[in-house]
């Protein structure tokens, strides 16, 4: 098989996790490229995405270097058996690679975290606020690439709404209910939108006040998606240079810890829906 010329994000992680456990077990590229009878540039494009790996050589590997935990091997092997062809793959060439790696990334999560400060998170937003939305931040692009844009961004709430969704957790400010991205009533629509999602089992709406004294973290916007063992966990926030992925486990501890500190100052989910209820009200 050749080489991938652009692997997506989920292929890369799994390189990556390749690459930790091969350094925790105390072992150059060289001498592991040796016990699967490939050179090192070979090694090199499994441990970076570029190629794949077959189920029976990450075992092999996972031998070699000790590794012990069963459920991330079980996990490494699920992601190693093929990328799944999702509905995302309809955007590929079309769309930014980063926004279809979140798609597959919010597929395959076990749990979904959003804290946002001055939009609405993607997967609440209506139709409306998020034309609106890239419009004002890409008003030279044609119309029908901001369309696609859009119906990719509706498309991606199928995770909170099928049949088995994805738990998800969203921590927003005041600021971002506030702001109108578009018109007063499109607004108010974005608004109701955001209490009805609220109502489902699955979906946990958390307000953070204006007036809540003691806050710093207006700088804690993130993604967090939860992997099928922690280790697996991604957190995707957007940078100077574009979407980044983080997956370094001190890192990933970080935001656990950040995003909790967030919730636990947030209003609880029965008063944020009244808060959010009254905002659009006064609308």
């Amino acid at each position: 098989m050749p080489p991938r010329r652009q692997p997506t994000a989920r292929q890369a992680r799994l390189g990556t996790e390749l690459r930790k456990l091969r350094e925790a077990a105390g072992l150059k590229a060289t001498e592991a490229a040796g016990l699967l009878g490939v050179n090192s540039v070979q090694m090199s494009q499994m441990e970076s995405g570029v190629a794949g790996v077959s189920e029976e050589r990450l075992r092999r590997l996972a031998a070699h270097y000790a590794c012990s935990d069963s459920e991330l091997l079980s996990a490494l092997v699920v992601m190693a058996a093929g990328r799944t062809r999702g509905w995302w793959e309809e955007y590929r060439g079309t769309l930014p690679n980063s926004f279809l790696d979140l798609s597959e990334l919010e597929h395959h999560a076990s749990l979904r975290w959003d804290v946002d400060f001055l939009h609405i998170p993607g997967l609440l937003q209506t139709e409306d606020y998020a034309r609106a939305l890239f419009s004002y931040v890409s008003p030279d692009f044609p119309e029908s690439e901001r369309a696609r844009w859009v119906e990719h961004r509706m498309r991606r709430r199928v995770v909170i709404d099928r049949p088995d969704p994805v738990p998800y957790v969203a921590v927003i400010h005041e600021a971002a209910l506030r702001i109108r991205v578009s018109s007063r009533p499109a607004s108010r629509a974005q608004l109701v939108r955001i209490v009805e999602v609220s109502e489902a089992d699955a979906v946990t709406v958390r307000v953070i006040p204006f007036d809540l004294d003691g806050f710093g973290g207006a700088g804690s916007a993130m993604v967090y998606a939860g992997g099928a063992v922690p280790q697996l966990d991604t957190v995707v926030r957007d940078g100077p240079n574009g979407t980044v992925f983080i997956d370094a486990a001190a890192q990933l501890g970080h935001f656990r810890t950040l995003f909790h500190k967030v919730e636990a100052a947030s209003l609880e989910p029965g008063r944020s829906r009244d808060f959010i209820h009254r905002l659009a009200k006064e609308l």
